[in-house]
């Protein structure tokens, strides 16, 4: 028999950027969103003190760590979870599946039912996880795309939606 040559997959370089990108972004709308939103906040406050979820793909893709601290204050971690106590552990299996997922070509409650997200901690923590997820994409997207990454589109003011949206915007890029 004749030898075969070992091929090893590319590494995504473009995908594997893009996904960090929006992690961080997504990761900082997250900080900002708490702030400003009520119904973030309220999200939030029905959560323990010393909360942290980690959303990121598998096996060593980006990730991002989202935190509230004692004085219920909501922060962006960055990407390291090393030596954090992490409540919520949410993994997207794949770099392809988190395209998908980033891309808005499915929802988060699509990706899931595909197996494509898995969720490690409690259960009303992570569903809690997901509605803040699910408002911040709201505020980031325009209607169009949002109705794809969102289970159900809300209901709210155009003020809401606009001002919401241009002071988050505004507090992710500046980082306060």
């Amino acid at each position: 028999m004749g030898e075969y040559k070992d091929i090893t997959p590319g590494k995504k370089r473009i995908k594997r950027l893009y996904t960090a990108i929006m992690l961080w972004f997504v990761g900082r709308s997250i900080q900002a969103a708490a702030k400003i939103d009520d119904d973030v906040k309220k999200e939030f406050e029905e959560l323990p003190d010393q909360f942290l979820f980690s959303l990121g793909v598998t096996p060593d893709g980006p990730r991002m760590l989202v935190g509230k601290d004692v004085n219920g204050r909501v922060k962006y971690l960055g990407s390291n979870p090393k030596g954090r106590k992490i409540n919520v552990d949410m993994t997207i299996k794949n770099l392809e599946a988190a395209i998908l997922l980033f891309t808005f070509q499915e929802s988060t409650a699509i990706s899931s039912c595909h197996d494509r997200l898995t969720v490690d901690g409690d259960i009303p923590s992570a569903c809690s996880v997901v509605r803040i997820l699910d408002m911040v994409e709201v505020y980031l997207l325009p209607k169009i795309v949002a109705k794809l990454a969102v289970k159900r589109y809300p209901q709210w003011s155009t003020e809401r939606k606009l001002m919401g949206r241009t002071k988050i915007y505004l507090r992710a890029i500046l980082g306060f």
